[in-house]
């Protein structure tokens, strides 16, 4: 049977530190002003804003980056077949072939796709990380670092999660991390509704 990488974050063990996004950055080689892994919070849209009014305050986190849908929408509308799934379920962006036409960035509903809309920035002025740079122009999002995953290693989110809040491995395995975290805890996709079957699963 063929895999299905996937994913599971436990909301109840994140504490918003933002240390998967900062991982995430520099394995990616991720240029200033974008991010591939943001964490949302749950009182508003600035970092770290709490719901509620004092003294009654309370604060949540929403990590979100690309879902890997099974039924990804961005690959139904890419033009030039630059976004595609991959054999172990990965969806992924051929760089040379995207055109920065932006359709994929507007079927996601999601809104986790970044575009370089102008030549990338990286300081202190060289690349780092294992991921090639992409120049001006085209799409970037998430790849559950194929790099690492590709030679059997966690994505480097999984990898640097203080609190252990994230799990990565193979949802066709029944006896898999993931699968089990999903079954056990009721994992949850994000919008199910939308039927894009995302293969990220959220623990409440």
């Amino acid at each position: 049977m063929a895999k299905k990488l996937g994913m599971t974050i436990d909301l109840k063990r994140c504490m918003g530190c933002h240390t998967c996004a900062l991982g995430c950055k520099m394995q990616n080689n991720v240029p200033m002003g974008m991010l591939w892994n943001r964490i949302l919070t749950d009182g508003g849209e600035d970092v770290d804003t709490a719901r509620g009014e004092f003294p009654h305050l309370h604060k949540s986190w929403m990590p979100l980056a690309c879902l890997h849908c099974e039924n990804a929408p961005c690959v139904k509308v890419c033009p030039v077949g630059a976004t595609y799934r991959d054999e172990d379920g990965r969806v992924l962006i051929n760089y040379d072939r995207c055109i920065g036409c932006r359709y994929c960035m507007a079927a996601c509903p999601y809104n986790v796709r970044v575009f370089n809309w102008q030549n990338p920035v990286r300081e202190p002025g060289h690349s780092y990380g294992e991921a090639p740079a992409r120049p001006k122009g085209v799409m970037e999002k998430c790849t559950l670092c194929v790099e690492r995953t590709s030679k059997g290693q966690e994505p480097r989110c999984v990898e640097v999660c203080p609190a252990k809040a994230r799990k990565f491995g193979d949802l066709n395995d029944p006896n898999s991390d993931v699968s089990q975290a999903i079954r056990e805890r009721g994992g949850q996709q994000l919008l199910a509704e939308k039927g894009t079957k995302p293969q990220i699963y959220y623990l409440r």
